[in-house]
């Protein structure tokens, strides 16, 4: 998993460090959220080449995805052949969590394959959804890999700022119903911003997290070997591009990493990681015009970013401003309407301002979003979603509940 916020934005300028994203998984804002500025990026081939200057995988025989005949026989006594596919969905999420069997615990540590994370008893959450994956397919479940959005949220390591990001499973049992399984820490996600990937892109990004986890130690070559191998297998990875981009600034190759953080860019017109890191790049290089138009670019980016109004707001309710908190939510949720964070503040920024009848209002309405759209989750609450296109409400949402806690 990657972490980090020293400050509630997702520009971050001005910190000591390059940004880096590293998965527990994945990437993205919001559809139509984009950075609006021209990097007048230029395609160098001689540049491309030399940063994936490999022709095959360097390590085939690492499969995050292989099995052990230990595990292949703890999922043959725990699931019939003859259950149903939701049966075994259940059975599977029992194996992963229970006391009896794996009770897989949260670690943001190390990236693990499917062997490892049950040998380990433990991972972050693409480790145990390399395992998963791997499990139900064995079992005769559909299952991919599907990425999410979180809300930004850095960690220091080091000199090095990380971003954490999400990934989950989910498969179909029939056209119109689906499951979804999670596995995660108390994780803020951006709410409606899924999306599956393939096999090669989990791959990818299983080495991108070896790489982000060298460099964290210090281990630079090593990060890069790895990091490249990333980018082999998925060339249009903007996160990873980013990563290698920091990797190359920390050796001193400044061509390169300047080169990488904008092809970071150019793939992903949202990553406000690689323009903060060329913002950056361009204030130590002592180009403090070029620094500011892409300062300038973050700071037009976050004021339409609904996320960054919240995060703004969470630091009014520190300070106790409650006024002001109030203010910034409701942009947030002028911004983005599907998201039951947004609502649930203002209740509680109401209930301590005295306004008991918008309070609830706004905790109701949180309830009701959460209720109605099977697509909307708390992730550490619902482990197993399941999904039916059939009809747009749900009768409920076992589980969940609008607590107003401090």
């Amino acid at each position: 998993m990657q972490k980090i916020l020293l400050k509630p934005s997702v520009a971050l300028t001005g910190v000591g460090g390059p940004l880096l994203f590293a998965f527990c998984a994945a990437p993205l804002l919001s559809a139509c959220l984009a950075i609006n500025i021209d990097t007048s990026f230029v395609a160098d081939e001689e540049i491309y080449q030399q940063i994936i200057d490999q022709t095959e995988d360097r390590f085939p025989k690492i499969d995050p995805l292989a099995l052990s005949d230990e595990i292949k026989q703890m999922v043959d006594s725990a699931i019939s052949p003859r259950s149903g596919e939701q049966n075994k969905v259940e059975a599977l999420q029992k194996v992963l969590y229970g006391e009896d069997y794996l009770n897989i615990a949260y670690s943001d540590e190390k990236t693990h394959t499917a062997i490892e994370t049950f040998q380990a008893r433990e991972g972050n959450c693409l480790s145990v959804m390399n395992l998963y994956v791997a499990m139900a397919r064995y079992a005769g479940v559909e299952a991919y890999f599907q990425t999410v959005d979180v809300q930004p949220n850095w960690d220091r390591r080091g000199d090095l700022l990380v971003l954490s990001q999400h990934i989950n499973a989910t498969g179909r049992f029939n056209v119109q119903r689906r499951y979804v399984v999670d596995f995660t820490p108390e994780i803020a996600l951006q709410q409606l911003t899924s999306s599956i990937i393939t096999d090669t892109q989990a791959r990818a990004l299983y080495f991108n997290n070896l790489g982000v986890e060298s460099l964290i130690a210090g281990n630079n070559t090593e990060a890069l070997v790895y990091l490249k191998n990333s980018l082999f297998l998925d060339p249009l990875e903007s996160i990873t591009w980013n990563n290698i981009g920091s990797t190359y600034n920390r050796m001193g190759n400044k061509r390169f990493a300047e080169y990488a953080y904008k092809t970071a860019f150019e793939f992903d017109n949202r990553n406000a990681t690689a323009i903060n890191n060329l913002a950056r790049y361009y204030r130590n290089a002592g180009d403090m015009r070029m620094s500011r138009v892409y300062e300038d670019a973050i700071e037009r980016f976050n004021k339409k970013n609904p996320y960054f109004h919240f995060a703004l707001g969470n630091l009014a309710v520190e300070d106790k401003d409650l006024p002001k908190a109030r203010d910034l939510y409701a942009q947030a949720l002028k911004l983005k309407a599907e998201e039951p964070a947004f609502y649930i503040a203002l209740a509680r920024v109401y209930r301590d301002m005295g306004d008991l009848e918008e309070a609830y209002y706004y905790a109701e309405s949180a309830q009701k979003l959460i209720a109605q759209n099977a697509e909307i989750y708390v992730p550490s609450v619902d482990k197993v979603r399941i999904i039916d296109s059939s009809t747009i409400l749900r009768e409920s949402s076992p589980g969940i509940s609008i607590i107003f806690d401090k």
